[in-house]
């Protein structure tokens, strides 16, 4: 299936484009519950009270663009009934404990700017809830009740966001506890 936006014709991905995540991560407190244990790193990242969520997001997203060659990116939006999916009209893909997504295929600038607000973290920013390029060497993930967002990527790409303060990224173990020293889950 394909939608419409920008003048452009999307396409709508399927239980097939994310079936390598599906099935494969584990309930929990640590960074497997939202990116399955294959990647070489994890880290954990989120928004400071001192970064813009503008800014955050920049840095973020030029950080993964700048360790992935040219290719389009799926950007996924967890449908919880009051937040911006972006395409509510598109059919849904489901993960984790089947919760419903809007995938899609676009790229970086999508990511950065399709979502409006209506969401989780609208008043932090519009970043996807889940995204990934189509190689799939890394994986972005905002589980639908955390602060933080979970990456596990090759590590290179993990050193360069440690090294991003805007990032404010920290590396954790697959078998760790994701929470960010001094956040709280809800």
């Amino acid at each position: 299936m394909r939608v419409s936006r920008d003048g452009r014709s999307w396409r709508i991905g399927t239980a097939a484009d994310v079936a390598w995540i599906a099935g494969h991560t584990t309930a929990g407190v640590s960074v497997t519950t939202a990116i399955p244990p294959i990647f070489d790193g994890y880290a954990t990242t989120y928004q400071t009270e001192q970064v813009t969520a503008a800014a955050y997001e920049q840095a973020l997203v030029e950080d993964l663009r700048r360790h992935t060659p040219e290719q389009p990116w799926w950007l996924a939006y967890l449908d919880t009934g009051a937040h911006d999916v972006v395409f509510p009209h598109a059919p849904r893909v489901l993960l984790y404990w089947n919760w419903p997504y809007v995938l899609v295929e676009a790229g970086p600038e999508q990511a950065l700017t399709w979502r409006t607000g209506g969401h989780l973290r609208a008043a932090r920013g519009a970043l996807p809830d889940l995204f990934f390029p189509a190689d799939r060497s890394w994986l972005v993930s905002a589980l639908w009740d955390d602060t933080w967002t979970c990456v596990g990527a090759p590590d290179a790409l993990i050193r360069t966001l440690e090294r991003d303060p805007l990032a404010n990224a920290r590396r954790v173990r697959p078998d760790e506890d994701a929470l960010p020293p001094g956040l709280t889950r809800e």
